[in-house]
């Protein structure tokens, strides 16, 4: 565990192996609250982060190149993603997390650098997210380099005025400066959402937007329930190269009906692990 040398990131921790790390606060980080990269069988629990609503970059806890990572009954408020996961994120558990405000629980974004490793075995269960711009999220850049995101599971999350509260944005663009002429080439696969219910802050509360030239395979939808009581409602979903496996309740239907809007870089400036700008293992 370090402090920064640069005084941006709250708090590092670098290539520990088999760590308990629990009953820590951090508030008002300048970027990355807490930076997780090289790690191997770490746990987090009762972690607290206060950052400002529009402080951007302000991730909660970061992870990259990482295999083993838990995080348990956590408090998280902040300006972007209360937990991100880069590239190389493997087996990673996130059970009983409060978020909100901030951007949600991410996976990515991806592809933006040469030879990001592998995402795999992910599992979000028992949060709620409240305020937030999104709720659960996993996204790729357009014309991007190769590479593979697969068992990523959300499961029995509640949703609290959320503005887009199942996403899959394979389009990121945060700064509408992108080849979007070439899809992404971020092959997603086996991703399933379980029991998420509670309420949208925007028409658009399940948006699942995939690769047209890699489609996502093996997305499935079950029990969702999600409500929006806007002058534009009742909420719908769009969906775009996939073909999901749907059970249980489907509020909204889910792909009843062709995309004909894209996210569009929606989620804010993209994210790099200060001070490696160029490094894989550290995009957010």
């Amino acid at each position: 565990m370090s402090l920064s040398s640069d005084l941006r990131q709250n708090i590092r921790f670098n290539f520990l192996t088999n760590a308990y790390i629990h009953d820590i606060t951090t508030k008002d980080s300048k970027q990355f609250n807490v930076n997780v990269l090289g790690c191997k069988n770490i746990t987090f629990e009762h972690f607290t982060v206060t950052n400002p609503e529009h402080s951007l970059n302000t991730d909660g806890i970061h992870i990259g190149r990482s295999d083993g990572v838990t995080i348990l009954h956590s408090e998280i408020k902040t300006g972007d993603d209360c937990v991100s996961l880069g590239d190389g994120s493997k087996n990673v558990v996130v059970n009983g997390i409060s978020c909100g405000p901030g951007h949600g629980i991410s996976i990515g974004s991806l592809g933006k650098f040469q030879g990001e490793e592998p995402v795999a075995g992910i599992k979000i269960v028992n949060c709620t997210i409240t305020n937030t711009m999104n709720g659960v999220r996993i996204k790729s850049w357009p014309a991007s380099y190769p590479g593979t995101a697969s068992d990523m599971h959300f499961e029995d999350i509640t949703m609290d005025n959320v503005s887009n509260p199942i996403i899959i944005d394979q389009q990121y663009c945060p700064w509408n400066q992108c080849d979007l002429k070439n899809p992404s080439r971020i092959k997603l696969s086996n991703i399933s959402f379980k029991n998420i219910r509670g309420t949208a802050a925007g028409k658009e509360a399940v948006k699942l937007f995939c690769s047209a030239g890699f489609p996502c395979e093996g997305v499935e939808l079950s029990d969702i329930d999600l409500t929006y009581t806007g002058p534009d409602g009742p909420a719908i979903s769009q969906c775009s190269n996939v073909s999901p496996k749907l059970s249980g309740k489907q509020n909204p239907p889910i792909c009843a009906a062709p995309a004909t809007t894209s996210p569009g870089g929606q989620a804010g400036p993209a994210k790099a692990s200060p001070g490696s700008e160029a490094s894989p293992g550290t995009t957010a």
